[in-house]
């Protein structure tokens, strides 16, 4: 069952074309070449890696056993903060195509801010990669307001996209307000906030009217916002087909203003003390 995305769902930003759903591969506890096989047969278009993740060669595999042309398919991969001198990243990123198997990622990112390392460095380095054919374009992760503002003034070529942690349980709407500014995506990573969101009986209660699961209104939510994508993850195929049916609905105003309001919980999931930033106050609008 093939559920690929309508052309309206892929997001346009600086000359690149994301789809608004991807297959995220962060924190596996296993083998994932199957499943992000299943993936690309189901749909996906997407596929979202990382240095740190440890799934690149996985991921590879998964392309080549998809038997999917390499033009229809958008890979993304990060370059970890650890990396964020010049030749360390033009390296990383390098050892990713050849883990990957690819001879280059439509997407390239850096992964976390790395304040021991000017971003004028970091930021021309990913440049680099991208003039240099590593990247079809590029983008940060996990950037604040204040470091997503240097990154656009100190960064040669433009950004596409800050990855960061965005659900139903956590406001950005000052990031989403820059980001616009910027012509710029967010794509929101841990979207049902590592299944915090699957039994709030707001998110369930709308679920069942649409005859839907929780974590697909969850989706709908975020891909429902303008230039909003989701690169969920799942273990099972039953959960990659259900991450991707998406497209067939639509939540009213009132479902969406509920669902908003959930934020007041200021849930964050993902705040590794090691090189998590000191994250902005969001006010809710």
């Amino acid at each position: 069952m093939q559920l690929q995305p309508p052309k309206a769902f892929t997001l346009s930003a600086h000359g690149a074309e994301m789809p608004a759903i991807g297959f995220g591969t962060m924190t596996f506890p296993r083998p994932c070449a199957e499943l992000v096989a299943a993936a690309i047969a189901c749909g996906y278009r997407m596929i979202d890696t990382a240095r740190k993740y440890g799934t690149e060669a996985e991921v590879g595999e998964g392309i080549r056993a998809s038997g999917i042309k390499r033009s229809e398919l958008w890979v993304t991969t990060k370059v970890t903060e650890l990396d964020a001198r010049e030749a360390d990243f033009l390296k990383s990123a390098e050892t990713s195509l050849k883990t990957l198997g690819l001879d280059y990622v439509d997407l390239l990112l850096v992964h976390w801010p790395q304040p021991k390392v000017p971003f004028a460095e970091t930021l021309g380095a990913l440049a680099k990669a991208k003039r240099a054919g590593l990247a079809r374009h590029i983008g940060v992760s996990n950037f604040t307001l204040a470091m997503l503002d240097e990154a656009w003034r100190v960064c040669p070529e433009p950004l596409i996209t800050n990855q960061l942690e965005y659900h139903c349980y956590l406001p950005q709407d000052r990031m989403l307000a820059a980001l616009k500014r910027y012509g710029m995506i967010l794509t929101a990573y841990c979207p049902v906030a590592r299944g915090e969101l699957l039994n709030d009986p707001v998110v369930g209660e709308i679920a069942k009217a649409h005859g839907k699961t929780p974590a697909q209104v969850a989706l709908r939510w975020l891909i429902q916002q303008p230039m909003v994508a989701a690169v969920p993850r799942a273990l099972t195929k039953e959960h990659i087909t259900e991450n991707l049916d998406v497209f067939d609905f639509a939540l009213s105003d009132e479902e969406m203003t509920r669902l908003s309001a959930l934020r007041a919980r200021r849930l964050r999931v993902v705040d590794p003390p090691e090189r998590a930033p000191k994250w902005d106050e969001e006010p809710l609008a």
